[in-house]
């Protein structure tokens, strides 16, 4: 099995920032790629931001030059660097990753989410 572990939301006010960490561990033999998702209130869950094993990144246009995703590949652990925040950014937002467990393709796993609570 594969584990994901979200940490570093919390609330600040509008113009702030956070980063948020996600480790991921457990049985892994190849992470494709590595993403952040939210979902506020009353919503579908959406894309934030991904970065692939290349270094592609690819972002939502309501974050782009806001965030920004980096990884460490040795550490297994993907960040997301959240500036310029709005409170339209509030939302518990979740750490994906498609992975090889050693069965020989990707899978989807998920975190259980942290939550980002941006004042206005």
């Amino acid at each position: 099995q594969v584990q994901l572990v979200e940490s570093g939301g919390g609330l600040v006010q509008a113009g702030g920032s956070l980063r948020l960490s996600c480790a991921a561990s457990g049985s892994i033999v190849t992470i494709y790629r590595m993403g952040w998702y939210r979902q506020a209130p009353g919503n579908g869950r959406e894309l934030v931001a991904v970065i692939t094993s290349g270094g592609s990144r690819n972002y939502a246009d309501s974050v782009r030059g806001r965030f920004t995703i980096t990884r460490d590949y040795a550490a297994k652990t993907v960040y997301l660097q959240m500036n310029s925040l709005k409170p339209e950014d509030t939302a518990g937002y979740y750490c994906n990753a498609f992975v090889d467990n050693g069965a020989g393709y990707g899978m989807d796993y998920w975190g259980k989410g942290t939550l980002v609570t941006v004042s206005s």
